[in-house]
């Protein structure tokens, strides 16, 4: 940072200037050669226009996932949205957070580097409110407490917290999915971004900013990535190679696919009938009343899927256990679902 001068050492200067002791010309070159600096174009330090768009799609990703992780753990709506991609030193982003905030370091193998997660204090509490089950103050306010005066988290709030940066990081690994496989680890955390040692102040960094919006607070969450991180992988954030339309399917990824989709626990009703009586008959229902359905005992039965009717069946019994039969699709009905 330039250093600011007092108002006595600014006419010293106009001073000198005017009495010929500073040569002005002898300045202005000076400050052009302090303007150059070496660079190396073989290796650059900066990510081209071209991977920081590839990146906008990678942290859109991360966004979604990271909105549906967050909403299942709060059993909320937590909204997250890509807010900036920004390339600056290390030193640059110690300085632009809070002194004290929490911050998750991740090892992601076989890349290198550090990446940290950092979550500013007043959102931390407000995730450890809701887990704890408190909402209704947040969803009459719809602010956070700015002068909240916190030092340290608790052991407990830290275990809570614990549970909100592995989602992150589980998402954070999905992200990368396409570009490559990353075994993504949560390598600790810490609350004094002063005392973090794993990077150079003068590294360059990649910093990903999101907007977190839970009922109608509205916060952020930073992600920092060194440029080591990217050096492996650089020729793979181009777009040519990443939507190659000559690449073929991958077999396994549609294998991956469809054993996710069978571990999907759906509700399956199968509808006997319908019958109506008076609230007296009901009340006097003994074991062993008959009640009569609306339909014959050969008719086939409708089955709802999630509510919805998918298909017709025949009941019967297999190795002494109910079951039906599948025989044919409500197809009107289905093709009004899809």
């Amino acid at each position: 940072m330039d250093q600011v001068l007092s108002q006595q050492e600014i006419d010293r200067l106009l001073n000198a200037m005017s009495s010929g002791e500073i040569d002005q010309e002898t300045v202005e070159e000076e400050n052009e050669q302090s303007k150059i600096k070496n660079y190396d174009f073989r290796r650059p330090t900066k990510l081209s226009k071209e991977y920081i768009n590839t990146l906008h799609m990678i942290f859109e990703d991360f966004s979604k996932m990271g909105s549906n992780a967050m909403s299942t753990l709060l059993r909320t709506n937590v909204n997250f949205q890509l807010a900036a991609i920004e390339q600056i030193s290390y030193d640059e982003f110690i300085h632009s957070i809070p002194k004290f905030t929490l911050l998750g370091l991740l090892q992601s193998k076989p890349l290198n580097g550090i990446q940290i997660i950092e979550m500013n204090p007043q959102l931390c509490m407000l995730l450890v409110e809701l887990l704890c089950g408190g909402m209704e103050i947040h969803q009459q306010q719809g602010v956070l407490d700015e002068q909240l005066e916190k030092k340290t988290f608790t052991d407990i709030e830290i275990a809570v917290l614990e549970e909100v940066m592995s989602q992150l990081t589980t998402s954070f690994k999905n992200s990368w999915k396409d570009i490559v496989e990353l075994s993504t680890v949560m390598e600790g955390m810490d609350t004094n971004p002063q005392l973090l040692q794993n990077m150079s102040p003068n590294e360059p960094v990649v910093l990903v900013t999101f907007t977190v919006k839970i009922f109608k607070v509205q916060t952020f969450i930073n992600i920092c990535i060194p440029y080591v991180f990217f050096e492996g992988i650089i020729d793979k954030l181009s777009f040519r190679n990443w939507f190659d339309s000559n690449q073929t399917s991958n077999q396994e990824d549609s294998e991956e696919l469809q054993r996710s989709l069978n571990s999907v626990q759906l509700e399956l009703e199968v509808l006997l009938g319908e019958a109506q009586m008076n609230l007296s008959d009901f009340l006097h229902l003994a074991p062993g009343d008959v009640v009569k359905l609306d339909r014959k005992i050969t008719d086939p039965l409708d089955t709802f899927i999630e509510g919805k009717p998918f298909y017709r069946v025949i009941p019967g019994k297999k190795n002494d256990q109910l079951a039906i039969e599948l025989i044919d699709k409500l197809e009107g009905d289905q093709e009004e679902n899809e």
